[in-house]
Order: structure tokens, then sequence, then C-alpha cells
């Protein structure tokens, strides 16, 4: 008999922590290897960890709803084995030991600055923050006090530390994406939004046999403040450009079953249109960036996130990295992979991150156009509609005819503080070239 630990794993360069969903199996139930034990979520993406060997098990060393440190032992499972892979497991149990001593070390060290720290502060007085509601360490606090983050202010940031402690990088996160006007203004309204509710409440009374009250999930809930706080940061401005995909249409219909067989991916018009986003960024780079503050960030990496229906009705953004460096056929096994696993609740965290633009196909349930709100830290977002045949006047050398036409409306939602319409218009109607200028005659 040996004892197994469950380690948290790596799931990310930026991924140092996650919530607890919920357990899959409870002490004592029987685990097959690589066998869903645990259901783990980040801030971006809900995922499983897979027991490592086959067995039972034994402790479950964390709760619902705690968070947990990536390295940390989430739980113990009891396995038979022979000598030698008691040998082997011993190893690997030393090894943590000896990580876990090193985060532990690693914990002292910081939490011996942040008592430097809170020296430091005691001597020039931070009276100003009262901490009588919530514990803020002393970085999140001196760090507040530079920005001018008032007690209210700071009370009203979400923690995503353990017990909804305000960390470094929430506070951090709060001050990059901060609303341009005082916070005084934001009570103000909260105020006046109140005082509307308080008189629809009052005026407005709703038979409760006739209604459901459903509670956010999860991820609704970040989806719906990432996009408020999209809206509140960004002032959106959305271009429209029809464009004619006929030639991309007959060309798909006459590969489709070719491709498929060959390669065992169905092919879409998603990767087609991405390889003529790629191309379009390249030529005007500009709208490739991202903001912080006053500053602009110009990414030399074209990382295009692929906006995906869930079957739980939620959206998510995986991200194609690197997709202007890759084929026609590649970006199709990206785009088929992403979107697999994001419908299997197969992604992981870093397939969610480093997006620099970002794709939506509203054309998908049937919608002609759309105005989508950009991904932040994001400038741009393009949304492609359905494709539908339409009475096209088009030229010959005959004169004008009017023929039937593949057409389709492009979207593209920018932040007017960094990018013009000079620009937003420039780089939609370079995507609608790319796409009408596709060669019907293109080998795969």
């Amino acid at each position: 008999m040996a004892k197994v630990e469950l380690i948290m794993p790596k799931m990310g360069e930026s991924v140092a922590e996650a919530t607890v969903i919920q357990w899959l199996k409870n002490v004592g139930d029987s685990i097959e290897l690589d066998e869903s034990v645990i259901e783990i979520a980040t801030d971006k993406v809900d995922s499983e960890i897979p027991s490592t060997v086959k067995g039972i098990l034994l402790e479950q060393k964390f709760k619902k709803d705690d968070v947990v440190k990536v390295g940390e032992v989430v739980a113990i499972i009891q396995t038979d084995t022979n000598n030698i892979e008691e040998e082997n497991i011993e190893e690997k149990s030393t090894d943590q030991t000896n990580k876990k001593t090193e985060n532990i070390k690693q914990e002292k060290i910081v939490e011996n600055i942040e008592k430097n720290i809170q020296s430091i502060q005691n001597d020039i007085n931070i009276s100003s923050i009262n901490t009588e509601n919530k514990f803020y360490s002393p970085l999140v606090k001196n760090i507040a006090k530079k920005e001018g983050i008032n007690q209210n202010e700071l009370e009203s940031i979400n923690g995503t530390g353990k017990n909804k402690r305000v960390t470094k990088n929430d506070i951090l996160n709060y001050i990059n994406n901060r609303k341009p006007y005082s916070f005084k203004e934001i009570e103000s309204q909260d105020k006046k939004q109140s005082k509307n509710l308080t008189i629809n409440e009052k005026y407005h009374t709703v038979d409760s046999s006739e209604t459901e009250i459903v509670e956010m999930d999860r991820m609704r809930k970040l989806i719906a403040e990432h996009m408020v706080m999209s809206k509140s940061t960004s002032p959106h401005v959305t271009s429209f450009n029809e464009v004619d995909m006929t030639n991309i249409v007959n060309w798909r219909n006459k590969i489709k079953d070719k491709f498929q067989a060959r390669e065992n991916q169905k092919i879409t018009y998603t990767p087609i249109i991405i390889e003529a986003i790629a191309k379009a960024i390249i030529d005007l780079p500009m709208i490739n960036i991202s903001v912080n503050k006053d500053k602009i960030i110009k990414h030399k990496k074209i990382n295009i996130g692929m906006a995906t229906a869930l079957p739980s009705g939620n959206l998510i953004v995986p991200v194609i990295k690197n997709a202007s460096d890759k084929n026609l056929i590649g970006l199709t096994k990206s785009v088929n992979d992403l979107s697999f696993r994001a419908r299997n609740g197969k992604l992981l965290p870093d397939d969610t991150n480093g997006g620099t633009f970002t794709f939506t196909n509203v054309g998908t349930f049937g919608s002609v156009m759309g105005t989508p709100i950009i991904n932040q830290p994001q400038v741009a977002i393009l949304a492609a509609g359905v494709i539908q045949k339409k009475p096209a006047v088009v030229e010959t050398k005959y004169g004008d005819a009017i023929v039937v036409r593949h057409k389709m409306f492009l979207s593209l939602s920018y932040d007017h503080r960094v990018v013009d319409g000079a620009l937003g218009g420039s780089f939609l109607k370079k995507v609608a070239d790319y796409l009408e200028s596709f060669e019907i005659n293109r080998e795969i």
C-alpha cells in the first residue's frame, strides 16, 4: 500500500492559484488512472484535475470555494503498488516536499517584505485608509495610498485571494482599468440607480408565480463584469463593410469533402476569415495593440481570440497563438481543436491568455451583423454575419449585370481613444479585400 499526493498542477505562466468548484470523487471512492478527481476554476476557465494513479481517495485537503495555490497538495490517494513503484513515489514525494519547502521559504520572504513595508507605513502614516471592515496587506494599502484610492473605493474592489482578500494583482488590475471619473461620481450614480430601483420596485409588482429567479453562474458573472468594464473603459465605435464571399463559398463547396477525407477535419469559414484578419494586421499593425493608461503597447505576435459559445449559453474566447505563422490547414486544425475543447470543458488557462485581437462569428446564429464589445485590454473586435444570397450589380465586358452573389457583413468595433475612423475603416476594408480576392483555384 502507498499514499500518493495529488498536486495542483501548473496551469500557465500567469496562473498562480485556482478555486475549488466541486469534488468529483468522495473519500472512499475508487479512482482510475487519469480519471477526474476535482473541478477547479481560474479567472478564465474551469478545468478538472485527473488522478495520476489508480487507487482510492483517502483525503480531501480543501473544501468547495477554497483557493489553492499551484504546487499545493489537493488530495491523498491510496494505491496498491509494488516495491519499485513505491520507490518512485517516494522520490516524487521527496521532490514535492522540496518544492513545498521552497514555496514556504518564498512565502516567508514575502512576509518579511510586507512587515518591512508595514514599518515604513507606520512612519509615514496611512491613517487615511481605514481597514476596520476588511483585511488588506501592507503592500495593497501602500499601493492604494499612492494611487489616491480611498476606503470606499478600496472596499469596492473584488478580491480573488483567500476569503475574498484583495491581492496585489487585484488592485493593479483595478488601477489599470480604472474609470476616468472620480469615485464620488460613481457613488452618486449608484445612489441614483438605487433610488430608481426603489421607485420601480414600489410601482412595479410582479406575481412570483409567473416568474423564475435564476442565479447567475460563476462564468456569467465574470462575463457581465468584463463587458461592463469594457464599455466603461473604451469609447466604442463600430464600422461596417459588406463583403462578396462568392469565391470562398464556391471554393469551400468544391474542396470540403476531399479535405475532410484527407485531414479528418471539417473546414469552416472561420479559419478563412481569421487568415484574412492576420494578413490585414500585418499590413496595419496599430490595430494589434492594447492600452495601459496613457501608454500604447504594440504586440509583435498576432494572437487571435475566437469567441466560442458553450452548451451552458456562456461565452469563452480561446486564443490562436501566432496566427500569422500558420497556413490555412494549421488555422483549421487550431480552430477545430479549440472549439472542441471549449465545448467539452477541456481548455487550459493558457488557451485563453495572450489574445491581441478577437473575432466573433455572429452569423452562426443567423444574425446579419453585430456590434461586438471589445475584449479588454485589446482595442478591436471583428464580427462576421451570416452569408446570404443577394442580387448584386457586377461589371462585365458586356456592361453591368445583375447576378446572385453570396454576401456577408463584417463589423469592426474599435477603441476610439487610440483607433480613429481612418485606421478602423482601412483595416476593415483590408480584411474585406483579402476575402474578396480569395483564389478560387487555391490548392490545399
